[in-house]
């Protein structure tokens, strides 16, 4: 057997290489390049000519160093770099080389219980990918809208009185994209206005001419007129920026939308394709719209098996508790932090999401609130159990049913009485 520990980076990475009987060979230094990656496989042929007597630890799961050695047909067992800081020894002492030579034992050590990646397929990666960028963008719209409001309350206050509560929609933020400052829109006749909500698609077209001059009519404070001339450049920039995330996103979630179900881009919707495994399961369960499914669904994976109980799944997504007890002390339960965080941010808001949408949630929120825990805690506890339904939903691939589980918890509820 040949161990390889990996001290990744993105301009070169570390390699230390290893036999049981020896320790640590040697430590190389192995450019991100692709010959250079390349020659490493050959060396690794070299040494080891079965693929399956070579094993891998690195402290990441995705990349090109990553997908090269699994095309290798190597064992990659990524670990969490917590691992690998609890073993440099009292001091805590990070050097680049050390960490590598630890990921080369790490991989000799046959009882350290490391799991062997199992990689997406090309609709699991590309649905996770899609489901990365959807969430950033989602946070880049969130930080765009806030400098926008700030923007509008200092200089155009009226805007906020014309958009109410729905600042982000495209009509206003193509109102703003065309007349950015109060100036400039009382300026425009009410014609114009008409004709501007009807390119919009727009109903009640009088009626939001009246809206937007009763706005222009109140009063507001005026901001010196410089400042307003400075800040015009910025706020159509802000508006553009918003319609274009907009437009990506809705975008973005036709093709989730496709992935799940099968359905090829442009096709009719009776024409399925191919399909993400589990498709139609995830969009059965209360709360997981094409959003919140592609993003569970693409952390998770098509390989379900790979997590061989629901307590694999739970702790992979950070919503099993971790206890501690030390000589007399109490239990003590606290939050798991080595975990996906993608998958553990999709879970908590599915559990959010499935309280108006679900009775026996609700119910379970509620019992976990008058037991004393917090919001968050109820909706970790939430989220645990959700992903125990899925396991078993997933394992045997039938979609989720309320009144079916709802039933089951009742009998369990009623043994446990």
């Amino acid at each position: 057997m040949l161990g390889i520990g990996i001290d990744w980076a993105e301009e070169f990475h570390l390699v230390a290489l290893g036999r049981p009987a020896e320790g640590v060979i040697e430590v190389v230094r192995v450019e991100h390049h692709p010959k250079a990656v390349s020659a490493l496989v050959a060396r690794i042929a070299g040494l080891e000519p079965d693929p399956a007597g070579v094993r891998v630890v690195i402290e990441t799961r995705h990349g090109l160093l990553v997908e090269a050695l699994v095309a290798a047909g190597y064992t990659v067992l990524p670990v969490n770099p917590e691992l690998v800081s609890r073993r440099r020894g009292p001091a805590r002492k990070k050097d680049d080389a050390e960490d590598a030579r630890i990921c080369c034992l790490l991989a000799l050590d046959r009882h350290a219980g490391l799991k062997q990646l199992i990689p997406h397929g090309e609709l699991g990666g590309e649905l996770r990918s899609i489901a990365r960028d959807d969430e950033r963008a989602c946070r880049d719209e969130r930080r765009l809208l806030n400098r926008l409001r700030a923007d509008l309350l200092a200089t155009f206050p009226a805007a906020h009185t014309i958009a109410g509560e729905d600042l982000g929609a495209p009509r206003m933020l193509r109102l703003l994209e065309h007349w950015p400052t109060a100036a400039a829109l009382a300026a425009a006749s009410r014609q114009e206005i008409i004709d501007f909500a009807r390119a919009q698609h727009s109903g009640y077209l009088e009626r939001f001419a009246d809206l937007v001059a009763a706005a222009l009519a109140e009063d507001h404070f005026t901001a010196p007129a410089h400042l307003a001339a400075a800040k015009a450049d910025t706020i159509r920039l802000l508006a553009r920026q918003l319609l274009l995330i907009d437009a990506q996103r809705k975008a973005w979630e036709k093709r989730m939308g496709q992935l799940l179900l099968g359905t090829p881009g442009g096709a009719p919707e009776d024409q399925p394709g191919q399909a993400f495994p589990g498709g139609e399961i995830y969009l059965s369960f209360p709360g997981l719209g094409r959003r919140l499914a592609a993003r569970i669904a693409g952390e998770i994976g098509e390989h379900i098996e790979q997590f061989t109980t629901p307590n694999s799944l739970q702790c992979y997504a950070g919503r099993a508790p971790v206890t501690r007890r030390s000589g007399k002390r109490d239990l003590v339960v606290a939050h798991r932090l080595a975990c996906n965080r993608y998958l553990a941010d999709a879970v908590h808001k599915w559990a959010f999401a499935s309280l108006r949408r679900s009775a026996w949630a609700k119910d379970f929120y509620d019992a976990q609130r008058a037991r004393g825990k917090n919001h968050n805690a109820a909706l970790r506890a939430l989220g645990n159990r959700w992903l125990e339904i899925l396991w078993h939903c997933l394992t045997h691939q039938v979609p989720y049913d309320e009144a079916t589980h709802q039933a089951n918890r009742n009998r369990a509820l009623a043994r446990a009485a």
